[in-house]
């Protein structure tokens, strides 16, 4: 596969300032496409930083893709980098000027001198038109090399990349796309994951990874592109088994199944059921998971269990979570006639909740028409964190029971 680095330039991403999620994005598009994302480099404003790392690139790299470095002031200075580093004299770009002209035309603004500048581009080069923004990029190619140039601002990188640059890519390189399948998880860290893949026979040419996200923790199996679809799914579904109940979705496969909400809100809309939950842990978080779910009938976010009980009529008992979490659940399924009624329940009061250096017990209680299923989990960390798991674990609960998995 062809061999791609990804470039970014400015002072703000070295510092800190900025964090560069283009890189990320363009690493994800590229490996879509079938490039071998070599390498990730951020250079600050500086000329001779900047030639050096693109005489390198030009060497060692089939193809790369910069951001940045294309404003008007006098910190941006990809272009004149690029003239100096392969010797392009910059050329004055009258199409280019005419583009940026209009833009601010186009928004009653008179156009600064400054701009001028970005009309300037490497003798040679492709210009990149941009219909996002002021600075067209420009695309060239040097040594074993072809780079495509790009503005910074994200929302001007992906159009330029998606409407410019991806079909020049596919035009230039001969791309045989690998294949990614992502097994997601909830409720299982990924130490526990790979000592419960230790045995399976892994291929050497699939790449196995892992990724630890907020909401969710993915195993990535990555095929190369000739390997054969039903070793492929054989494969994936072993791997799944081994992970058992703590998956909810698959990515790779067949269709995208989106986030643990996306699944919950997909098996609900399917199985024709509705919702009631009380939120004492996630305070709305749950149902800001699922915004636009028909199926969520009845959301309460009442922190304080004495509250909650005067509020449904209810005895509470602080000791027995487990009892209280049945009764009030009979009860808001008696004033909201739904099909389900989930119900949080943490043990001590919201001050110790917040506190982050306490662990807390969360008790899940879900009433079903013809079941009771209750849980229990430990949560630990900010209130944030707190929050966006108890959260989690309630949709999980649902998930668990619509696709008859063990609780």
């Amino acid at each position: 596969m062809p061999i791609l680095e990804i470039f970014s330039q400015g002072e703000e991403i070295v510092t800190g300032q900025t964090v560069d999620t283009n890189s990320t994005w363009l690493s994800e598009q590229s490996v879509a496409l079938g490039f071998t994302v070599s390498r990730h480099t951020a250079v600050g404003d500086k000329l001779g930083d900047l030639i050096a790392l693109l005489k390198e690139i030009a060497q060692r790299a089939d193809g790369c893709l910069c951001t940045g470095g294309l404003g008007p002031t006098s910190d941006d200075l990809t272009a004149e980098a690029v003239a100096a580093a392969f010797n392009l004299p910059l050329e004055f770009d009258e199409t280019a000027y005419r583009q940026i002209e209009r833009y601010f035309n186009n928004r009653k603004r008179p156009m600064p001198a400054t701009n001028r500048k970005q009309a300037l581009l490497p003798q040679g080069s492709i210009r990149l038109d941009n219909d996002w923004g002021t600075a067209p990029g420009f695309a060239v190619r040097a040594g074993r090399c072809w780079f495509a140039f790009m503005p910074g601002v994200p929302s001007e990188m992906r159009g330029m990349f998606i409407e410019r640059v991806k079909p020049l890519l596919t035009e230039r390189f001969v791309l045989n796309p690998s294949r990614l399948v992502t097994i997601k998880t909830l409720g299982i860290g990924e130490s526990d994951i790979q000592q419960r893949l230790d045995g399976v026979s892994m291929p050497d040419s699939v790449q196995l990874g892992f990724r630890a996200g907020v909401d969710e923790v993915q195993t990535k199996l990555l095929f190369p592109a000739n390997y054969p679809e039903t070793d492929r799914t054989t494969l994936t579904e072993q791997i799944a088994a081994r992970l058992g109940d703590f998956v909810f979705g698959i990515d790779g496969l067949s269709e995208n199944t989106g986030n643990l909400a996306a699944v919950v809100d997909k098996l609900m809309r399917v199985a024709g059921k509705t919702l009631a939950v009380v939120e004492t842990a996630s305070q709305g978080l749950l149902a800001a998971k699922c915004p636009g779910a028909t199926w969520l009938k009845s959301a309460l976010f009442e922190q304080s269990l004495s509250a909650l009980g005067q509020r449904l009529a209810v005895a509470v008992d602080a000791n027995d979570l487990a009892a209280t979490g049945v009764r009030l659940a009979k009860a808001l399924q008696a004033q909201n006639p739904t099909d389900f009624v989930l119900i949080q329940l943490y043990e001590g009061s919201p001050a110790q909740f917040q506190d982050k250096d306490r662990t807390i017990i969360l008790y899940n209680t879900l009433l079903t028409q013809g079941s009771l299923q209750q849980n229990r989990h430990n949560l630990g960390g900010p209130l944030g964190r707190k929050q966006n798991q108890a959260a989690l674990l309630g949709l999980d609960l649902l998930r668990r029971h619509l696709q008859n998995r063990k609780i």
